[in-house]
């Protein structure tokens, strides 16, 4: 078993409420790495960063990942860092699942986070803090991408029903 869809993109992308969107329309379970790791540490992402550091995070969020990407069969929405493990991006490799990469601008992105309060990552300066991101991730999103789709000027509602449409699509002519 393993996730039918999972959702990547960089912070204020819309993987979490899009995902739980396309859960929907596809009749399936939504699950967001960051909960599920929240519920294996029983606390709080923001904490676990202030007392684990990004380090500390990184092994807990490399440990749920790895485990719904064995276990769960739904849509997952993955953490904007969760690629920066090599053993995360050989998994999504090797399971032939659908990886779906949710692209937006920059400026679009900034607006969507706000102040980032909640994440810790960008807490300090998130405009500045997301362009490092982006160049940093974005090798390792086009690794493991499988489709590319972009949510700026579309509602989540929308962005999920494309999705739904492509991934359809793939089915019928495999």
């Amino acid at each position: 078993m393993s996730p039918r869809v999972v959702l990547i993109g960089l912070p204020g992308s819309g993987k979490s409420t899009i995902g739980r969107r396309l859960a929907k329309i596809l009749a399936l379970a939504f699950a967001d790495s960051d909960d599920l790791i929240e519920a294996a540490a029983g606390r709080a992402v923001r904490d676990i960063f202030a007392e684990s550091g990004e380090t500390g995070f990184r092994d807990l969020e490399r440990a749920a990942v790895l485990a719904a990407l064995r276990d769960f069969d739904g849509v997952l929405s993955l953490g904007g860092g969760a690629l920066t493990e090599p053993a995360v991006r050989a998994a999504l490799v090797t399971s032939h699942v659908a990886v779906v990469l949710l692209h937006a601008p920059l400026a679009t992105l900034v607006t969507r986070i706000g102040n980032a309060h909640t994440r810790p990552l960008l807490a300090d300066d998130p405009a500045g803090r997301l362009a490092v991101l982006a160049d940093e991730r974005q090798p390792s999103y086009a690794e493991v991408a499988t489709l590319r789709v972009d949510t700026a000027n579309h509602t989540p509602g929308q962005v999920a029903s494309l999705i739904a449409a492509r991934l359809h699509e793939r089915t019928v002519r495999s």
